[in-house]
């Protein structure tokens, strides 16, 4: 079943979220088992959206790769914030 994790960094820039994309994700794609990233600035910090084709794919990612990787030089400089589900329902244009 896909899975959602939303974070939102408070604080934080879109400088801080390139140099998180360096860091965590493959060049000019996404992680194996994501298939959704949406992510911008909004009130007070950053926001970042991704679709996993499970919730196995998004806990690996986030163990073996982001949080081995933190922290990153010039990445996020505040403490996640983190809400995750099932996707039910996932419309597209």
């Amino acid at each position: 079943m896909p899975y959602m994790l939303i974070h939102f960094w408070p604080g934080a820039t879109e400088a801080n979220y390139q140099a998180e994309i360096a860091a965590v994700h493959p060049p000019g794609g996404l992680p194996p088992g994501q298939t959704y990233h949406a992510a911008g600035p909004a009130e007070g910090g950053y926001l970042i959206m991704s679709i996993w084709d499970s919730k196995d794919a998004e806990e690996r990612f986030v163990q073996e790769v982001l949080l081995p990787a933190q922290p990153v030089v010039g990445g996020f400089p505040n403490p996640v914030i983190s809400r995750e589900a099932p996707v039910v329902n996932f419309f597209t244009a």
